[in-house]
């Protein structure tokens, strides 16, 4: 019976997006039904493998979207949003291949099925780009996305603290909005895939702070005091409003964490 790691590494390693996404939720699948050990004995790449498309580009490099109503803004919404859904994969990959040998079946279990998700948000996604007449990597993109999971490799709460508690949050902050322009704009079949993406997004959400919270109960630190010293230290940005508060808390996380250190 194959390892866990081993089934890991194999699709952070695998380039193509619809292979990487089909790998995905195959590693899901397979440690759900028993096929794979609990065993990690291979290390994590540094860096996942990525396509030669999309152009990765800094975000003060990034092209203007262009306006939202037009064909070119809507393809550009649409691509961003899918690229951000392709390294999420990597992302959730990365979190139970590096971590989950410490932390246990349950944390392993719950982050399996977020990287199944963004599998099939990534999925939806590229879909809908194709039905716009474009695909995933005709675009450039944000090539920053995957910094926040490197500098905190050595480190759980680290990672727990800035990518589903800050990066994963700000998600349910800003898809309402776009999810009120998109419905305006018509779009139905749009709309609901960014429904389904942002109720995902909650449990998401809920279960990194699940086990940043048990962290911090377990080395008897403050949750919230300990989240908002790992943020000033390894998040490269301000922690804004607004903020989607109902979201954040159906997630667990609470004014209490972020209004302190809000800008």
């Amino acid at each position: 019976m194959a390892s866990l790691a081993t089934a890991i590494r194999s699709a952070l390693l695998t380039a193509d997006p619809r292979a990487k996404a089909m790998a995905t939720r195959e590693v899901a699948r397979n440690w759900r039904l028993g096929r794979l050990e609990f065993v990690f004995d291979v290390e994590m790449p540094d860096e996942p493998a990525r396509p030669d498309q999309p152009e990765l580009l800094p975000p003060n490099k990034m092209p203007k979207r262009g306006k939202g109503g037009s064909e070119r803004g809507r393809i550009a919404l649409w691509h961003s949003l899918a690229h951000i859904e392709f390294v999420a994969i990597d992302l959730a990959l990365d979190i139970v291949g590096r971590f989950g040998g410490e932390m246990g079946r349950e944390f392993v279990n719950d982050f399996l099925s977020v990287a199944a998700d963004e599998a099939m948000h990534f999925a939806l996604l590229a879909r809908k780009l194709e039905s716009l007449g474009s695909r995933y990597g005709e675009l450039p993109a944000h090539g920053g996305l995957w910094q926040a999971a490197y500098e905190t490799r050595h480190d759980i709460r680290a990672r727990l603290a800035i990518v589903p508690m800050v990066l994963e949050a700000r998600g349910l902050d800003v898809t309402p909005s776009t999810l009120q322009r998109v419905r305006s704009a018509g779009d139905d079949d749009g709309a609901k895939i960014l429904e389904r993406i942002l109720d995902d997004e909650i449990r998401h959400v809920g279960f990194g702070t699940k086990h940043f919270i048990a962290l911090a109960s377990e080395a008897e630190e403050s949750p919230q005091k300990s989240w908002q010293n790992l943020v000033s230290r390894y998040f490269r940005g301000n922690v804004k409003p607004p903020f989607n508060d109902s979201a954040r808390l159906a997630a667990g996380l609470s004014r209490d964490f972020y209004d302190a250190i809000a800008s």
